[in-house]
């Protein structure tokens, strides 16, 4: 209980049925549990080209000859990559920084993948945009002011995925900045 207590998103009560449930299952189940566990820390690596976790280096997706390597979506993890690709909107490349700047907790651009993005972007092919899709919040705002800093000067133009009311969301319940990025970014119809 202890050990699952310390997985993110998990408290005291979610451990202690976890650890109930792996009790009353087969012995086969614990075991396939905790040879996959093992199997994830040996096999899951970095991609070499975007930093995105994989079995197989580069990745399914930077070796898809079909995705466009003129366009990177920028994102702080690779939780956010699957939810982009899970669009199935988006036929560009991506780049996983894994974090966004957050000086308060000790997180400054040299923890994040910053270098291995300059590299692609001064490689081949040539990056020709950038979209910075870091979540609209004080840290995710900063890491992506800093990224158009660092890139625009190399000749990328560089975006920013649009933000405000969400999808069935209603206007009287949105806070003031939401609705203020919602009328900025609003578009022809």
């Amino acid at each position: 209980m202890q050990l699952l207590g310390k997985l993110p998103g998990i408290g005291e009560k979610t451990a202690t049925r976890l650890a109930f449930h792996v009790l009353r299952s087969p012995h086969a189940y614990a075991r396939d549990l905790a040879e996959a566990l093992l199997a994830v820390k040996e096999r899951v690596g970095l991609c070499s080209v975007c930093m995105n976790l994989t079995e197989a280096d580069p990745c399914a997706i930077c070796r898809d000859a079909r995705r466009d390597p003129s366009t990177l979506c920028i994102v702080a993890q690779p939780t956010d990559l699957i939810a982009v690709e899970r669009t199935a909107g988006f036929r560009g490349r991506y780049h996983v920084l894994h974090g966004v700047l957050s000086p308060l907790d000790g997180v400054g651009p040299e923890e994040l993948r910053l270098k291995e993005l300059l590299a692609r972007v001064a490689g081949q092919p040539p990056v020709v945009e950038a979209i910075v899709a870091t979540s609209p919040n004080v840290e995710g705002e900063a890491t992506a002011l800093y990224i158009a800093r660092m890139l625009k000067p190399l000749g990328v133009r560089v975006t920013r995925i649009a933000s405000g009311v969400p999808i069935g969301g209603e206007l009287e319940y949105a806070d003031g900045v939401t609705i203020s990025r919602a009328l900025e970014g609003r578009r022809e119809m």
